[in-house]
């Protein structure tokens, strides 16, 4: 899933916003506060022309995206706020001095070397000096190879592209698999799409980008216009040979189970016992290849470019990788292409914001760990420990209900449904970063010492039992997952926030709307998706469908491939097919939360409040989920590269399907968002 930063009138106006009903404490709210909510609607929009427009329209005119971001809504709230409280816990450290090895120590020092900039300027490429000498001693393809292996324990792309994962046919079971890697593009469609954008991205990698990252490495200006003509023409074979989006959602098609005789006799030119072995993956017989044409292509480019065409390639992408632990040189032109050309920010974050988003994401649970303590009480984990069962009961009443399903098919799905493991707030077991050494300079170390970090402490699952209790996001994370090898939905407790806004303050009508239906319902769907459906009660990919349920459900998904590819951003088609996953699990939290919360005493007693009934607040609570915007270069990026359709789409898209809307809208045949009874999607 993916979802939904901290200047004051926006700080303000979203506390207002999220103050609108019914309270769960014991003291009154003050609903008086609760007038500035509609400040945020256009009431100039119809309801049912652009409910998304309707709903957070207002607020968009008085809140223009800022300079350092390609999107502003929600989710930068949330996370300016989640910043504020890293950056104190962080501050707490460096001024406590703590002993070698303790998380204070790592969290304290990783902080002061991203914020030592005097000595990163001062230090400029040196800290990859050591990885470069290594990079430029290959020879043969054996030793890049051994260059491809070791780049790729440090954090490096590589074409490669190893990891260990659950066997999607045999969930109790850790193994490796292969996926296609190595481009630099954010998508392969880069290489070879026409569109105005796509041209310019291409234009600008090859012209400005390729070659001023190949100079900062150290190559002068005749080697690095040479190389860039290499590493693109390089990239390209890779990404002729890589699956499109919409084709790697298929779990069947991508998984291609082999011995290892197998994979080298797919890839002559590798010998990947070896190289296994070097990898940190011990003891490989087996593996899981998704796309067998792209390692066909692999092994076939490692003889049709040279050696010094390799050693350029992995040249930039060292370089690309660590820019922004780097000098400013490389940050500047890192944020340039990535940043700007691609997803249209104006400016760079401040520094503390991009040391705190690189720790969180190289070490999160540490981090985590004094976070639940402080801001996710026990009282708050059990009221989405309960509203999780809601939603349970609701989607087994809908199950049941079904009557394009068989009674065969219903029993499984409704077993499955049971047997979901709901995962909420933090984990009940921390992960140990003992063995994580974290010093206070350089900061690229740091950041390659984690690397190496969680590559061997992934490594060593091989051959192991697997982990359900692990969580593979931090409490502190502004998003969820569903995970079908464990069947399971893992909801971070900072999912739940709402910027300035207490969670015991906030009714019920918006919470349904908010967590329980975008949340908590469409992970539980995610179980029952395109994708999801194909994986049982206990994560094993197997079919358990009958063969006239499972075409019957295929003809509905149609439907809203069709629905959602009918939408156009900046003259882009939305990828249906691609996204038909996402927006079959909206569809399916709204309606399965819904009915979950017409059986709340809120919803019975039916009191309005500043004039909007429940089912109102309901609605209006999970647009303000999706509250915000996003530049028009990130927009385009979306629809290419991403299986999510854009946020105003997720909105609008779903809710037309859904009968509960239009009459708490009273939308009518005209209106923009009507759509006939007999041409609305129905899944779930």
């Amino acid at each position: 899933m993916n979802k939904k930063n901290n200047s004051t009138p926006l700080y303000a106006a979203l506390a207002a916003a999220m103050l609108l009903g019914a309270c769960q404490s014991n003291k009154a709210p003050d609903y008086a506060a609760n007038d500035a909510v509609y400040k945020n609607l256009d009431t100039t929009v119809k309801p049912g022309d652009d409910f998304f427009k309707y709903a957070n329209g207002g607020w968009l005119k008085k809140n223009p995206i800022p300079a350092a971001y390609s999107r502003w809504g929600i989710g930068n709230l949330v996370s300016d706020e989640l910043r504020d409280r890293l950056k104190k816990i962080n501050e707490d450290a460096l001024k406590e001095n703590a002993a070698k090895g303790t998380s204070s120590q790592k969290i304290g020092d990783f902080y002061y070397s991203g914020m030592d900039t005097v000595t990163i300027e001062k230090q400029g490429l040196s800290p990859l000096k050591p990885e470069l000498d290594k990079i430029d001693a290959v020879k043969d393809i054996k030793s890049l190879l051994d260059e491809f292996a070791h780049l790729s324990t440090i954090g490096v792309t590589t074409p490669l592209g190893g990891y260990v994962g659950q066997d999607a046919k045999n969930s109790d079971k850790m193994i490796l698999q292969l996926y296609q890697s190595g481009i630099g593009l954010p998508n392969r469609d880069y290489y070879f799409n026409t569109d105005a954008q796509s041209v310019k991205i291409r234009t600008d990698y090859q012209q400005t980008h390729l070659p001023a990252v190949l100079k900062l490495s150290g190559l002068d200006d005749a080697a690095a216009t040479a190389g860039t003509q290499k590493v693109f023409a390089l990239e390209k074979f890779l990404a002729d040979s890589s699956r499109k989006l919409e084709d790697l959602r298929d779990p069947y098609k991508n998984y291609n189970k082999m011995p290892l005789a197998g994979l080298s006799k797919l890839t002559p030119q590798i010998d990947w016992k070896d190289l296994f072995e070097k990898m940190n993956y011990k003891k490989v017989d087996t593996v899981i290849v998704g796309q067998p044409e792209y390692y066909r292509a692999l092994s076939k480019a490692l003889t049709t470019y040279s050696i010094a065409d390799w050693k350029v390639y992995l040249r930039k992408n060292l370089v690309s990788e660590f820019s922004g632990q780097l000098s400013k040189s490389f940050r500047d032109e890192n944020f340039r292409f990535y940043g700007m050309v691609i997803s249209g920010k104006k400016t760079q974050l401040p520094r503390w914001k991009q040391v705190i988003d690189a720790e969180n994401s190289l070490m999160g649970e540490v981090l985590g760990q004094l976070f639940v303590k402080e801001y996710f009480p026990e009282k708050t984990k059990e009221r989405y420990v309960k509203l999780v069962e809601a939603i349970r009961s609701s989607f087994k009443e809908h199950i049941e209900k079904l009557d394009w399903m068989s009674s065969e098919t219903k029993t499984k799905a409704l077993d499955k449904l049971s047997k979901v493991n709901p995962k909420v707030g933090y984990p009940d077991k921390w992960k140990d970063f003992s063995d994580l050494t974290i010093v206070k300079n350089p900061y690229v170390q740091n950041v390659i010492n984690a690397n190496i970090f969680w590559q061997k402490r992934e490594a060593a699952k091989l051959g192991k039992p697997v982990d359900r209790t692990e969580w593979d996001m931090t409490p502190q994370t502004y998003n969820a997952y569903y995970n079908p090898s464990n069947n399971e939905i893992v909801l971070p407790a900072a999912q739940f926030m709402i910027p300035g806004a207490k969670d015991e303050d906030v009714d019920d009508a918006v919470v349904y709307g908010y967590a329980a239906a975008s949340t908590i319902g469409h992970e539980i769907t995610h179980g029952f998706d395109d994708e999801g459906r194909q994986f049982d009660a206990k994560g094993n990919l197997k079919a358990w469908w009958t063969l006239q349920d499972s075409a019957k459900f295929t003809q509905r998904a149609q439907v809203i491939i069709d629905q959602f590819h009918n939408f156009t951003v900046y003259g882009l088609h939305v990828n249906g097919k691609a996204s038909q996953g996402e927006n079959i699990a909206d569809l399916g939290g709204i309606v399965i939360g819904v009915d979950a919360f017409k059986k709340t005493e809120q919803y019975k007693e039916g009191k309005k409040i500043n004039g909007l009934t429940p089912m109102q607040r309901f609605f209006l609570g999970y647009a303000l989920g999706w509250l915000g915007e996003e530049r028009e270069e990130a927009l385009k990026n979306q629809i290419v590269t991403d299986v999510h359709a854009p946020g105003f789409l997720r909105v609008n898209g779903p809710f037309s399907n859904v009968p509960e809307f239009y009459e708490a809208f009273g939308i009518k045949k005209g209106d923009k968002m009507w759509v006939d009874p007999d041409k609305r999607v129905k899944i779930w």
